[in-house]
Order: C-alpha cells, then structure tokens, then sequence
C-alpha cells in the first residue's frame, strides 16, 4: 500500500489537472472541479498518514490552505489568529538562539590561537565566500524581482513602517543602549553585536571561570534548538493558515510568485558554484576530477535528504581518503558547518529581499548592505539546524520593519528550496577542507592517488 499511495495521489493530480485544462472547451461544471480539487487533497493526506514527516504535512497544508483561502476567502481571512500563534512562538526562540549559538561558537573556538595560521586562514576563508554568497542571492533576487506583484494582505502592509535613518543613526542604531530593551524590540542585529562581544570577552577568561558558562551557553542553544523542533510540529496548522489567509485576501497569484523563487534560487546557486567555488577550486590547484567524484557521494545524500548533518559522516571521510590529514578534516569541516553554510546564506538574502518585494516595500542599497551584513552574522552556528534558517529569516525581517508572513509561504517549498542550498553547503565545505590543506601545504598526493585507485 505504501508503495502505491505515491502513484494514487499522481494520478488524481492528474485528474484535477486534466479537468482544469478542458473546463474552457467542455463547459464542466465547477462542482466537478470543485469536488476533485478536494478528492485530491484528501489523497494527500492520505499519502501524508504513510509518509508522516513534517515535510511533507507542511506541503498538505501549503495546498489545503490555498485552497480554502480560494473556496472561502471570508472564512480563510479568519485564519490568520492561527498563523500569528504560530509567528509568535518562533519570536520566542530568535534571542536566545542566536545569543546562544554565537557565544558558544565564538568561546569555544578561543584555542584558535593554539590552532594558529589554519585556524584565522579558515575563518577568512568562510567570511569570504559566504559574503560572496550572500551579495549573489541579492543581484539574484534584484534581478528576477520575483517577490514583486505577490501582493501581501492590506491590513498587514498598513502597519508596515521603514524607520529613515541617517548614515551616523544607522551605525549607532546597530549597538545596544539595552540589551534587554534590543530583545524586547527584536533588534536582532543588536543582539548580534552583544552577544559577539559577549562571546569575546567569555573567551578571554580564564578556563576555570570560562567553562561553567560556556557550558550553559552550550546548553542553552540545545535547549533552543529542540524548542525549535517542537514548534515547528505546529508549522503545518500556522502555513496553512498563512496560506489560506494570503490567498483568501489576495489570490492564487502568490504561487506564480513562488515558482519564479524557486528558479531564482537555483540559478542563484548555479552561478555560485561556477562562479565561485570553481575558481576558488582552481586557484588553489584542486584536482577537480577526483574532488568531483570524493563529493559525489555526500552531495547527493544532502540533496536528497536535505540535511546537512546526514551527510557529514560521509563527507569526513571523502575528504579523508582524497588526502587531506584527518586533523584538518576534524577542524576545517565541523567550524565550516558552523561558519561556511554557503547555500543557507545565499538562501537567506535571497528569501529577505522576496519578502520586501511582496510587501511593496522599496530597500534602498545602503539598506540592502546593512541587511547582507546582518545576515552575515545572525547566520553563523544554526543554518545547519533544520528550520533554523526560519528563525534567522524571522527574525531579520522583523528588524528591517518588513512582514513576516511572507515567511510563511515559503515554508511550502522549503523542501525543494532546501535540496538545493543543502547540498551546496556539504559541497562548499568539501572545497573549503581541500582548500585550507592546500594553503597549508598539508595536502597528502598519495592520498589522492590511493583514491583514485578505489
């Protein structure tokens, strides 16, 4: 049965596809289309009760949604107290998350001095390429506009507002007056600047009085991860509220919307790899036949599993075996899940400009820069974490003064948006390995050749 629940709900796709083309020609009454555009949803629920994975009640709802907001706008539109349920508990989890995640990772990396040249080559390494992701997911979306005519409700984009700021307010506004007055007002760059600080200064204690605290630290951001994980079981009840709301208020034209962000995102990362991991590749003389044949493997368990960490294991001992010394694959990839997420970055400037554009909302350059940099810290320690990324994104645009259901509807093909920036992040960590080895000149030939022989 399991096996022929997929092929049940193609063929009443199908079904409800077919109905909808020949509607013009044979004059087919709506209560038809009607009833098979519901027969379809309830095979998918169906199929949902075998697959049971957040994913795919995720996509249910996404359709289920869409199709009440299109059926019953008057009733869809009272939905939306669902959504902000749901809204307000992920606000909960942003603060603390990224206090946690970013003192934790800087504190406990503080034996980088001891590590010495690998240790600042990496982190310069990361910055580097994820800022170069970062900037490519902004021309992308530029670009391709394709948040722009994805009109958000009214009554939300009325209460929209996009502080003016100077350019000495806008460097003053970025350090905390008040720490608990910046997490109160979700002043998540705020938050960021402290917490880095914070982490610093943690760092530079002495190990005695330093461990206690990193601990907690370390403790808090578990804890914040499995809060994360327990709200999104709620995910399905909040996205298909969101999008039945959306769709009740404004139509079915957000989805054509949806579908030119999946292209962009795609092609965003396809000029990301050729544009920048291949020559980074070849700058640092990778041999790109048996780098290419050690990352298939892991590449394409993050593809299809869309997650990062499934792949790790694998990834580890690829880069192993190609010839890279097992100390610098213990450091290089563990720091580089950390700090190197190069698809979830791109993703996540990428995804903040779309929700401006569907808000109507123009970010001059020097806004959109802020928002890159932004992004650039808040994303270190936890685009790794599944629906993390949901987080950061929740949290950034809030501090932009941009909307926040928008976010929601891209939970609908956070899957297929997910594949794609997944496996650019193992393989983005894959190079950044081989490539710290080259620089340091610790790179094992015989271990190359080894490979190519199995």
């Amino acid at each position: 049965m399991k096996s022929k629940s997929p092929l049940l709900v193609i063929t009443l796709f199908s079904i409800a596809a077919a109905l909808h083309l020949f509607q013009s020609a044979f004059s087919l009454p709506m209560s038809l289309l009607f009833a098979a555009r519901w027969i379809t949803i309830a095979a998918l629920a169906v199929h949902g009760l075998y697959r049971r994975t957040l994913t795919t009640w995720i996509f249910i709802a996404m359709v289920a949604g869409a199709e009440i907001g299109h059926d019953w706008p008057a009733t869809a539109v009272n939905l939306r107290v669902i959504s902000l349920i749901f809204l307000r508990l992920i606000k909960t989890i942003i603060a603390p998350l990224v206090f946690a995640t970013l003192v934790s990772g800087i504190a406990a990396h503080s034996d980088l001095k001891k590590v010495g040249r690998m240790g600042v080559k990496a982190i310069i390494y990361f910055e580097v390429v994820t800022t170069l992701a970062l900037v490519i997911g902004l021309v992308a979306i530029n670009l391709s506009k394709a948040g722009v005519g994805a009109q958000i409700p009214t009554s939300t984009a009325d209460t929209l507002k996009v502080q003016k700021l100077t350019v000495s307010d806008t460097i003053l506004h970025v350090f905390p007056e008040n720490i608990a007055q910046a997490v109160a007002e979700g002043q998540i760059l705020q938050v960021v600047v402290f917490s880095i600080f914070f982490g610093i200064g943690l760092a530079m204690v002495r190990e005695e009085r330093r461990r206690p605290l990193l601990t907690l630290t370390e403790s808090l951001a578990e804890t914040m991860f499995k809060f994360t994980n327990i709200v999104m079981y709620f995910a399905p009840f909040g996205v298909g509220a969101a999008m039945a709301y959306t769709v009740g208020s404004t139509g079915m034209g957000v989805l054509l919307n949806l579908a030119k962000l999946l292209v962009t995102l795609y092609v965003a990362l396809l000029v990301f790899v050729f544009g920048v991991l291949l020559p980074v590749a070849l700058l640092a003389r990778v041999p790109l036949k048996r780098f290419i044949s050690a990352v298939t493997e892991p590449v394409s368990i993050a593809f299809a599993t869309a997650n990062s960490e499934a792949a790790l294991p694998r990834a580890m001992e690829s880069m192993e075996a190609m010839g890279v010394p097992r100390q610098v694959v213990a450091f290089i990839m563990p720091t580089g899940y950390s700090f190197n997420l190069d698809g979830s970055t791109l993703y996540l400037s990428l995804a903040s400009i779309f929700v401006a554009q569907a808000a109507g909302i123009h970010l001059s350059l020097g806004r959109q820069v802020l928002l890159v940099v932004t992004l650039m810290l808040t994303s270190k320690g936890v685009a790794g974490v599944s629906r993390a990324a949901l987080v950061i994104l929740l949290g950034t645009v809030g501090s932009f003064g941009l909307p926040m259901e928008p976010v929601f509807v891209l939970l609908g093909i956070d899957q297929l948006l997910d594949m794609a920036r997944t496996s650019v992040n193992v393989l983005g960590n894959c190079l950044a390995t081989v490539v710290i080895a080259r620089w340091e000149n610790d790179f094992e030939l015989k271990g190359v050749e080894t490979l190519a022989r199995t």
